[in-house]
């Protein structure tokens, strides 16, 4: 009777170690998953912004033909973030391209025609709904990439981690360049102002 009773038990423990593994694995899983899913949206939203800089440079040429260095500037950081595919690159390329902005909003600043142009400034209002959505998908990816790390470090999951392969994500985190992004802001004159130049 003792026998079979202590085979019960030791059952019920290897069902139960079996089952807390399942869950661990399942959770590191979904976490991951959620970490893609949140890493597409913001190449999406890159690739929405890299589409956009294009058409204001297209715009910018016919106003500002001589201003060379500064559109070739921006169309190879353009380049550059189409090209890159993982997040230190697409961080870098995002740098890059924030920089070229600058001088892309300084040539527009010296072109009050190009400021009043219809298309430029839908142009710089849906730039700037870009940049929000973007910050708001690299805060998402970043709060899953934290949750899935702390899964990846803490005890008892870390050793379901460790043995199914899982690695920790890097966070896509921006730089002093990025701190100061443009800021597209409509004066009351119905006139397009970019700030942080």
């Amino acid at each position: 009777m003792w026998n079979e009773i202590g085979f019960l038990i030791v059952v019920l423990i290897i069902g139960g170690l079996a089952g807390a593994v399942i869950v661990m694995y399942n959770s590191l899983i979904k976490l991951r998953n959620g970490a893609d899913n949140a890493w597409s949206q913001i190449n999406v939203q890159l690739e929405r912004r890299a589409d956009l800089v294009s058409n204001l440079v297209e715009t910018v040429k016919g106003y500002a033909k001589h201003e060379k260095t500064t559109l070739k500037g921006v169309t190879e950081a353009r380049t550059g973030l189409s090209n890159a595919e993982t997040v230190k690159e697409n961080e870098k390329a995002n740098t890059h391209l924030t920089k070229t902005l600058k001088s892309l909003f300084a040539v527009a600043e010296a072109y009050p025609d190009l400021k009043a142009d219809e298309s430029f400034e839908d142009l710089m209002k849906q730039l700037s709904e870009t940049e929000n959505q973007i910050a708001y998908y690299r805060q998402l990816y970043n709060d899953v990439v934290w949750q899935y790390n702390n899964k990846c470090q803490m005890f008892p999951s870390n050793i379901v981690a460790n043995f199914f392969g899982f690695e920790e994500e890097r966070y896509f985190e921006i730089n002093e360049a990025e701190k100061t992004v443009p800021h597209v802001d409509f004066a009351s004159d119905d006139t397009l102002e970019a700030e942080n130049i």
